[in-house]
């Protein structure tokens, strides 16, 4: 059962991605010649208005094969008008732009549905006090519940982290304590900590934890947008910053998941219900959408790459060099599976 509800998960992701590609492919025009889930062998296959509709043995990723579009020889890129390589290079970009474009949108669309089906985060309950810290110096007490910060309602700890890190001035503690309600003044410190990415540094801290008591978060349907524009952006920077820790070295190359964890992680995730499924699905495609940007010639990043250089310069690329940076980039994505797969065995054994 968990296999099957990885590739289901998998498969959606990459069929929204691809469908991204193939819309506005079609919408200027532009023959699809194969819309494919998987790579490899074909295990089904039903034509569609001139495409051909596939599942694929490797269910892996996906593809859509335009005309025109020849990566390894670009010398057999057709001219005729509906092909890709007759486009403007602008136009291009959007097709291009339209794979990612679809997993941040679905992304969204599932963070949406979280926020009216509703979830579980962290309370405000008071799990520990830090000795001799701004909190204890306040008379802040364990088990005592924040519900405000000066004017701002305090429903979650993210919420009380986000106006602590915050704030420069003395900030006003409303809490409930034994069923009466008390206003403490706290002044919050600046503090060597660690950061998620395990590296030094300062942050405004008053020296309090939570305790592992959740609440269960629901949204109207108008609040839904805005928690789901922020769950998108957030967790997107976080990728995009987790991409550039790993190319410093700051994060360790043993690091990075391959198919096996990330198998897991949606097994797991299914387990604890439908909500848990969501969220990682959601930051899943945020993953793919973010990955397919980097500029790797192989991906949507580098095609991109390549039609900004004919923008700029008034030029393609010559035959030559793309198809030696095509072929570049087909080794650095094999190497990244190799090194995912690699570091999965590891984890297992």
């Amino acid at each position: 059962m968990a296999i099957i509800t990885f590739l289901l998960v998998l498969s959606v992701l990459v069929f929204i991605h691809e469908l991204g590609h193939f819309s506005v492919a079609r919408y200027f025009g532009v023959r699809v010649y194969v819309f494919s889930i998987g790579f490899g062998p074909k295990l089904f296959t039903k034509e569609f208005k001139g495409t051909q509709w596939s599942i694929s043995a490797i269910p892996l990723g996906g593809y859509v094969k335009m005309k025109g579009q020849e990566d390894i020889n670009p010398a057999k890129a057709s001219m005729d008008s509906d092909s890709y390589n007759v486009l403007s290079p602008f136009k291009r970009i959007l097709i291009l732009l339209a794979g990612p474009g679809a997993n941040f949108l679905l992304a969204f669309v599932l963070y949406f549905a979280i926020a009216l089906m509703g979830h579980q985060t962290l309370g405000t309950t008071i799990g520990s006090v830090v000795k001799d810290s701004p909190a204890q110096h306040a008379g802040i007490l364990k088990n005592d519940k924040i519900i405000q910060i000066n004017q701002t309602k305090i429903k979650t700890w993210n919420d009380l982290s986000k106006v602590i890190k915050s704030s420069n001035t003395t900030m006003k503690f409303v809490l409930i304590r034994d069923n009466k309600t008390r206003v403490l003044t706290v002044r919050a410190k600046m503090t060597d900590t660690k950061n998620m990415f395990k590296e030094d540094v300062k942050r405004m801290m008053v020296g309090i934890s939570p305790a592992p008591i959740a609440v269960n978060m629901t949204y109207t349907f108008s609040n839904g947008f805005g928690f789901a524009y922020d769950k998108t952006v957030e967790s997107s920077k976080m990728i995009f910053l987790g991409i550039q820790k790993l190319i410093q070295g700051i994060v360790p190359s043993s690091e990075v998941g391959g198919v096996i964890t990330i198998g897991k992680v949606i097994s797991d995730a299914s387990q604890n219900g439908i909500v848990a499924l969501f969220l990682i699905a959601a930051l899943i495609s945020v993953n793919l959408g973010v990955l397919n940007l980097l500029p790797i010639p192989a991906l949507d990043g580098g095609h991109i790459m390549f039609n900004l250089y004919e923008i700029i310069t008034r030029r393609k690329p010559s035959e030559k060099v793309l198809i030696q940076l095509t072929i570049v980039g087909w080794v650095l994505l094999g190497g990244l599976m190799l090194l995912g797969l690699y570091n999965d065995i590891n984890r297992l054994f």
